[in-house]
């Protein structure tokens, strides 16, 4: 039996405008098994919340998605009906958005939000309800759950409305759990304590976790594997801990090259040069070859996908062992 919770292949979103087609996301493809937390990584603008909002159905009018196939639990729920979303969301399929006070209601206390969730999914009881909403809490590792049942989100701090908001991601059991840099406005301490808690609920129920963030030093103790995307396309793929040791592509490298490190103190940091291109006017061939040191004439084509073992890149001047120490 496949235990593989989402699938996705070719995924393609443009947003059609009067200035042209921007192609927010181009040919994506990924896998998530349960109980997998999978990153996707990149720069603001790279495509990932629009693959996160695809994903879920989400997108916009002018945006749609045009081409390809996501398998939940091995059925196609692209071509699913405005109903049958309805009931993907939130019961098979969760998302936990980068900004609680978003996504929970300010004037309904904390405990009736996550019943409602349950009752509109689950034909049980307002007390079952009540119970399955504490204990949810409870997993996320709020103390005293039964007393901030009754809080109002405004009365809570930030870690504490981000918590919330993953427990009324989990308590339904979805198959899939879709996070948008839910910890970017956190500070590191509570930032480390969610982070525990999201890998230690997916392990234990089982749950596909996509993380998207713009961070690798969150992905390398967090993810099993990573995406990093640029431009709406995923330039590379692998287990976190062999990107990160040997990035194949440059981008990537630029990505890791531009964290502060501790032995570095008192150093410039490396940045990237220059800025993600415009989606509207994307360069021919490989979009990230006007700001990479290693371009050359090749570059102008665009690359196809190199796979080796589990890894896979688009470049045609991969980094390898000797380049990257």
């Amino acid at each position: 039996m496949s235990t593989t919770a989402l699938k996705v292949s070719g995924l393609t979103t443009h947003f059609e405008t009067k200035a042209g087609i921007a192609k927010a996301v181009n040919d994506v493809s990924f896998s998530v098994e349960q109980g997998q937390i999978l990153a996707l990584v990149g720069e603001s603008g790279s495509g990932k919340s629009v693959t996160a909002m695809s994903l879920m159905n989400l997108v916009d009018p002018p945006g749609r998605v045009v081409a390809g196939e996501i398998l939940l639990r091995g059925k196609n729920i692209r071509a699913a009906s405005a109903g049958e979303w309805n009931r993907i969301r939130g019961k098979e399929m969760a998302m936990v958005f980068q900004d609680p006070m978003m996504s929970l209601n300010p004037v309904i206390r904390v405990g009736d939000q996550i019943t409602e969730t349950i009752r509109i999914h689950d034909k049980v009881s307002a007390s079952a309800a009540r119970e399955r909403a504490c204990a949810a809490l409870a997993a996320v590792g709020i103390p005293a759950p039964a007393e901030r049942m009754r809080a109002y989100p405004h009365e809570l701090s930030g870690g504490m409305r981000q918590r919330i908001a993953i427990a009324n991601a989990i308590v339904n059991e979805p198959a899939v759990i879709i996070a948008d840099e839910p910890t970017t406005a956190l500070d590191v301490t509570i930032q480390a304590q969610i982070l525990y808690q999201i890998r230690k609920l997916a392990k234990e129920r089982g749950t596909g976790l996509v993380w998207i963030t713009h961070d690798l030093s969150v992905v390398k103790d967090l993810a099993d594997e990573v995406c990093v995307m640029y431009a709406g396309r995923i330039v590379e793929k692998g287990a976190v801990a062999d990107v990160i040791r040997s990035p194949r592509h440059p981008y990537t490298r630029g990505l890791i090259d531009s964290l502060p490190k501790s032995q570095d103190r008192g150093s410039l940091l490396k940045p990237i040069p220059g800025s993600t291109p415009p989606l509207l006017n994307l360069p021919p061939g490989c979009a990230f070859a006007p700001r990479c040191n290693r371009a050359t004439e090749a570059c102008v084509m665009a690359p196809s996908e190199i796979r080796t073992n589990d890894r896979s890149f688009l470049c045609f001047h991969p980094l390898f062992t000797a380049d990257t120490l």
